[in-house]
């Protein structure tokens, strides 16, 4: 029997040493089990944190380097003889890869036993590793105290053909090393409140361990890097598909199983699969290079005749479903999610304990309050009512009514005097201007009280505002840390239900309450149940063509087409002219957390 422990980490971003350490402090937690593992595997760029950005090169180090440094810290928590799997940013031949040590802790034969190369490197979505590490280009088994195991990071154990081929090179287990952002607030099931993507890491694994007779040990990173979620999720799946053991989401955690290796050739005696792929591959390996192959240029016709190209199928455009309920969310895991971001985002990453939050009676701040007073602690969330003379007396009202709620602390700051003050002093101000300044001096305040209490501003806007560019530019978006930014507002009306932020709040109509009568989907000429469900079909790469098609008028497409289309420049930050080869954000990148 084989005993192994994933260790689900959460480093500190770009704190080896300090990261080095908490691996120890799990080295200690496992000798103290009643049966200590002799394998210990962690998840990728476990002791650095997942994006570096252009920061690899700070942290990069050689494999030899993180032997001597695990070495240390194995000797120094007094745990057993054990081996240890792990990923990391590693500098070897002038080259930076993302890879994966495998190598022995104490005992004569201690040592090296491998170093894979991340192969499949991701530059989709929020990913862009080959703009900072090279490819690796080998993937193979090798020998262990245990037995025979190969690496794979990650991407590399989508892909099929690369378990296969550690499989065929003789491995029992494959470790996998993986630093996989969740995504995806639709339920995996009934009773599964975890994000979607760990449903289908879960089914790939299974799928890999079964058509293969192998153990599977994926281990997942866990926290918050910029905003994206490291959830955790760690598993070991055995040679027959079965999930043997998982370990919990958003925390922490030494998951430990212990497997009996001879069950391997038992499975694979039921089911030969391995075997007859190694029967059948010699006849197919000839196949698949040639598939690989870009094809030959046919040189055998007469060059004196132009062939006549074949009519090209065009495909007809998509057009969405319209009646699936594409936005719905599962609220238990939205809470908990955006409570951990809080969390982690203030506390762990930023070292603050208090937050400050302008609260205007709205369904936006609302939640963003109920959500930070169970991440920190009603004592420790101060809200600000910072109405103006024309604001309505509803607006004061409903702030009210969620400080009550939730008891926690408040101040009035009224903004009229400077407002007003500011804007006899520019003169000739018409309304829309006048509201910019009215939300930037709310700003000005939320951050001079936030350097008083020395707590951090959170952003209050949501996602259907942000893409249609319905805020006041250097205002709404200015706090630091916005826990909604990603939820549409029907998103964000239901996940208020849930959470219980009072029926008068969450139902009556949006407003930014900067103009007398002024109503939100008034302003942007779709209601929000439209607007939102248009969004999200322009974002997935429906045309607005195929938007009509589906039902939605051409003037609600339109209004929300031009408004996404016009407004990028709100969500970026400002345009430099790029005169150097270390232009900050361009060149020069470091994530925020770094």
């Amino acid at each position: 029997m084989l005993t192994v422990s994933l260790a689900q980490l959460r480093p500190r971003k770009g704190r080896y040493a300090e990261n080095l350490a908490r691996l120890g402090e799990m080295f200690r937690e496992a000798a103290l089990l009643p049966t200590p593992p002799g394998l210990i595997v962690g998840p990728e760029s476990a002791l650095t944190g997942y994006f570096l950005e252009g920061g690899v090169r700070d942290l990069a180090l050689e494999a030899e380097r993180l032997f001597d440094d695990l070495s240390r810290v194995h000797r120094e928590s007094g745990a057993p003889d054990l081996e240890v799997a792990l990923g990391f940013y590693e500098r070897h031949s002038n080259h930076i890869y993302n890879s994966a040590l495998y190598a022995s802790l104490g005992g004569s034969d201690a040592g090296i036993r491998h170093v894979h190369r991340k192969v499949f490197l991701p530059t989709y979505g929020v990913f862009d590793e080959e703009r900072f590490v090279a490819a690796g280009d080998q993937v193979q088994a090798f020998d262990t105290r245990w037995g025979r195991a190969a690496l794979l990071i990650c991407e590399d154990a989508w892909h099929s053909i690369v378990p296969t081929i550690a499989a065929l090179d003789g491995a029992e287990m494959l470790i996998v090393p993986s630093a996989s952002p969740a995504r995806g607030l639709q339920r995996n099931g009934d009773d599964d409140d975890r994000p979607a993507s760990i449903g289908r890491w879960e089914r790939i694994m299974q799928d890999v361990a079964s058509e293969h007779g192998v153990y599977v040990a994926l281990a997942h990173l866990v926290g918050f890097e910029g905003g994206k979620a490291f959830v955790g999720g760690s598993l070991i799946a055995g040679p027959r598909g079965n999930l043997i053991v998982e370990g919990p989401v958003f925390e922490e955690a030494l998951v430990t199983a212990s497997l009996d290796l001879s069950d391997i050739a038992r499975v694979r005696a039921e089911m030969p699969l391995l075997a007859d792929l190694q029967t059948r591959l010699p006849s197919l390996a000839p196949q698949l290079m040639r598939a690989a192959s870009p094809p030959e240029p046919d040189t055998s016709a007469d060059d004196s005749v132009t062939p006549a190209m074949p009519a090209r199928k065009t495909r007809a455009a998509g057009v969405p479903n319209v009646k699936d309920d594409v936005l719905e969310i599962d609220a238990p895991l939205a809470k908990r999610w955006l409570i951990e971001f809080l969390r982690d985002e203030l506390t762990r990453r930023r070292g603050f304990e208090k937050a400050v939050i302008g609260l205007s009676g709205g369904v936006d701040s609302a939640l963003v309050a109920y959500l930070a007073a169970e991440a920190l602690g009603p004592e420790n969330v101060t809200a600000i009512r910072m109405p103006y003379s024309a604001s309505s007396a509803e607006s004061l009202d409903h702030a009210q009514l969620v400080i009550d709620a939730l008891g926690i602390q408040s101040r009035t700051v009224d903004i009229s005097a400077a407002v007003d003050g500011m804007v006899a002093a520019i003169g000739d101000t018409d309304p829309a201007r006048k509201g910019n300044i009215m939300a930037r001096c709310r700003m000005i305040v939320l951050f001079d009280l936030s350097a008083k209490l020395k707590a951090l501003p959170l952003g209050t806007g949501n996602k259907s505002e942000r893409l249609l560019g319905y805020f006041t530019w250097h205002a709404d978006d200015s706090p630091p840390v916005n826990p909604i930014g990603d939820l549409y507002k029907t998103q964000v009306w239901a996940l208020a239900r849930y959470v219980g932020v009072p029926a008068a709040i969450v139902d009556k109509p949006a407003t930014a309450d900067l103009i007398k009568g002024q109503t939100d989907e008034v302003d942007l000429g779709v209601s929000y149940a439209r607007g939102d469900r248009i969004l999200h079909f322009l974002l997935s790469g429906y045309t607005a063509e195929a938007l009509v098609t589906a039902g939605f008028t051409g003037a609600e497409v339109e209004a929300v087409r031009r408004r996404l289309d016009s407004t990028h420049w709100k969500r970026r930050l400002p345009t430099v002219a790029m005169v150097s080869q270390t232009a900050i954000g361009e060149w020069y990148l470091r994530p925020v957390d770094y």
